[in-house]
């Protein structure tokens, strides 16, 4: 004797429940939000208001130590900016280099939590231990460490290359060329950015459903296929968190350039935005054309995450 499976129905929603109320929502989220919010802004606004105010003022060494009164100038440290071939040329830079930073942060770290997620524990543990102590190390210690191997004289890189045939390398100098000294110094900022996506990143495929992952593969999907519609759609939010936060730190990088350029290259060929801004400020001793630099990047970080953010939320994948 057979039976007959019934089949399954949906129950029906309960009469008189209410929708999901997303304005309330936002307003518990804002609540529990509010005290972070205060803390950052007490932290932020101030010196936000200082940048702003120092850089409508003609301030140089006598006005920072009281000999001479702070002359208002209105916007004529922005208009110097402007007109100076120096800013765009050190902007252009600054945008290529911080450009190339964020995608090999990402590649490199994407790729190693791919990897991370396909391995046994102790390979892994081997990983993340590796990856963190390049995360942990300072930039400046980073930085030196980067410069050793690298040295046109006692380094490594230089002898393996001459070893294996690269005869030509012998005395290279890296720091030298305005191209070369940028790829060293972004290898060098990737080197120390990827963890944080690699962490992010192998977070959020361990979060992913393991069944739905075997479903597809079941229904025949290849691995360019659950690839992209699955894996990556499930990571969307994460990569956006972790590309916005590239940006902002590749942006403004100072240390790794300061310290492997020497100040910003030779004749200034290696310059980003915030070695310029602390050439003009400190160096020059004109700290009013420093905060128009600190402001105008401000305003560029601003508008570079804005835009990412809001074509994210208008893409269909968002999540």
């Amino acid at each position: 004797m057979t039976t007959q499976e019934l089949p399954r129905t949906v129950p029906a929603p309960a009469a008189g429940k209410k929708p999901v109320n997303r304005r309330r929502d936002g307003r518990a989220a804002a609540i529990y939000l509010a005290p972070a919010l205060i803390l950052l802004a007490a932290l932020l606004a101030y010196p936000i208001y200082q940048l702003v105010l120092i850089s409508f003022y003609k301030y140089g060494q006598p006005q920072a130590s009281g000999t001479a009164p702070l002359v208002f100038i209105g916007f004529d440290n922005y208009q110097q900016l402007i007109e100076a071939a120096t800013f765009w040329t050190v902007l252009a830079k600054t945008v290529g280099f911080a450009a190339a930073c964020v995608v090999g942060s990402l590649l490199v770290g994407t790729v190693l939590a791919v990897l991370a997620s396909r391995v046994r524990a102790v390979p892994r543990t081997l990983l993340f231990l590796a990856s963190l102590g390049a995360w942990a190390t300072p930039a400046i210690a980073g930085s030196y460490v980067w410069l050793f191997l690298f040295d046109a004289d006692f380094g490594l890189v230089n002898e393996i290359l001459v070893k294996i045939g690269f005869t030509g390398m012998a005395h290279h100098s890296w720091t030298y060329g305005t191209y070369s000294t940028f790829a060293l110094v972004a290898a060098e900022v990737v080197w120390c950015s990827f963890p944080f996506v690699l962490v992010t990143m192998y977070a959020g495929i361990k979060a992913i459903d393991p069944e739905m992952l075997e479903a597809a593969s079941l229904d025949g999907a290849s691995l360019y296929r659950i690839t992209t519609s699955i894996i990556l759609p499930s990571l969307r939010p994460l990569l956006m968190i972790a590309t916005v936060q590239s940006i902002i730190w590749d942006f403004k990088v100072f240390t790794q350039i300061y310290v492997m350029t020497n100040g910003g290259g030779v004749a200034g060929r290696n310059l980003v935005l915030n070695v310029y801004a602390y050439q003009q400020a400190f160096a020059g001793s004109d700290y009013g054309q420093g905060a128009a630099i600190g402001v105008v990047m401000t305003l560029l970080l601003f508008s570079i995450t804005g835009l990412y953010v809001r074509s994210q939320r208008r893409s269909e994948a968002w999540l």
